[in-house]
């Protein structure tokens, strides 16, 4: 077994990728061990049998619970394709893992109802923001269907959702923003776009194929 890394605080824990039995008692296989003067130990002998688990993931949990915890390990696990051990979770006090939970949960309850006072303004928000979008979409493509040019701002302003609509340039109602959502718009509806990529032809082969089915759409849609 490589040497693993130095813990940032407190013991380090391993997670073994082959079978080891503690060089004290001879429990084994262990699923956890502690190296001591380069010998395998398992948790009790090694005086951290009485921590629990925390898998990573929840990083303000994670924070919480060691800061909560009085004595608390770094479980890592050796990762043979990268070569380096890496960090799979902690272990800490049972008492300190619980007093954590319940403030990440507090703090969930918190954001909750914090969400639900701010719907309304965020809807309102974005009933602003969508009609904002479908002005200037129709003040660019003067011909676009008013029902379409709404259409299109409502999908691509949707929060969250990661669109053009939600971006720096979109919310600022840019020319390049709202270009590319009518591109788009006319490209997924207008043409057999989906149809080629379902079909198995590359992305930038289909978009090379309907391109001008889309730039007509463009040109007569940019005329009042």
């Amino acid at each position: 077994m490589a040497s693993p890394p130095d813990p940032p605080a407190g013991p380090l824990v391993v997670q073994p990728l082959k079978r080891r039995c503690c060089a004290e008692c001879g429990a084994g296989p262990l699923p956890l061990l502690a190296l001591e003067g380069g010998e395998p130990r398992c948790l009790d002998c090694a005086d951290l049998g009485h921590l629990v688990y925390l898998p990573r993931g929840d990083t303000a949990l994670t924070r919480r619970a060691r800061e909560g915890s009085g004595l608390s390990a770094v479980v890592v696990r050796f990762h043979r394709r990268r070569g380096r051990y890496e960090r799979q979770g902690v272990l800490v006090e049972e008492t300190a893992l619980a007093r954590a939970e319940e403030r990440c949960l507090a703090d969930a309850e918190a954001r909750a109802r914090r969400r639900v006072r701010d719907a309304p303004r965020r809807a309102a928000e974005d009933v602003r923001f969508t009609a904002a979008f479908a002005a200037e979409i129709h003040r660019l493509f003067p011909g676009c269907p008013l029902d379409r040019a709404h259409a299109i701002a409502a999908h691509a302003s949707v929060r969250g959702s990661g669109r053009v609509g939600r971006s720096a340039a979109g919310r600022a109602l840019s020319k390049s923003a709202v270009t590319a959502a009518v591109t788009a718009a006319v490209r997924h509806t207008a043409t057999p776009y989906d149809e080629l990529l379902m079909s198995g032809v590359p992305r930038g082969e289909a978009r090379r194929r309907i391109a001008a089915a889309v730039q007509s759409t463009l040109r007569a849609w940019r005329e009042p």
